[in-house]
């Protein structure tokens, strides 16, 4: 690599990770509306409705995101742990997957 290729690769990564954090600031700061899908008939109904119908509508937003999140993470939980499991189970292979004796006849096989 010369040594114009890695001053562009020094210069890729904090360019690369300021514009990842340009992003999540923008999401952060953008108004909660923005992100709802503003159907009228739920707006207009929760609007109409009690206290009580409110609190309701909250807790069943979040019993809904609940299990998803949990999943997830406990997903990304057994991956981590299993993530070697394969390479450490296969390091004698040398990467192989057949072995070719000089005294096999690859032609003589009825393909």
């Amino acid at each position: 690599m010369g040594k114009v290729a890695k001053a562009i690769m020094k210069l890729w990564k904090p360019i690369s990770f300021g514009c990842i954090v340009l992003v999540g600031l923008i999401i952060l700061l953008a108004p909660a509306p923005a992100f709802a899908q503003s159907c009228a008939l739920c707006y207009t109904q929760a609007a109409a409705s009690g206290s009580r119908m409110i609190q309701a509508l909250k807790s069943g937003i979040l019993i809904l995101i609940a299990p998803p999140t949990f999943m997830s993470i406990g997903l990304i939980f057994v991956c981590y742990r299993k993530r070697n499991q394969t390479r450490n189970d296969n390091a004698e292979s040398d990467g192989d997957w057949r072995k070719v004796d000089d005294s096999d006849d690859l032609s003589s096989n009825n393909w």
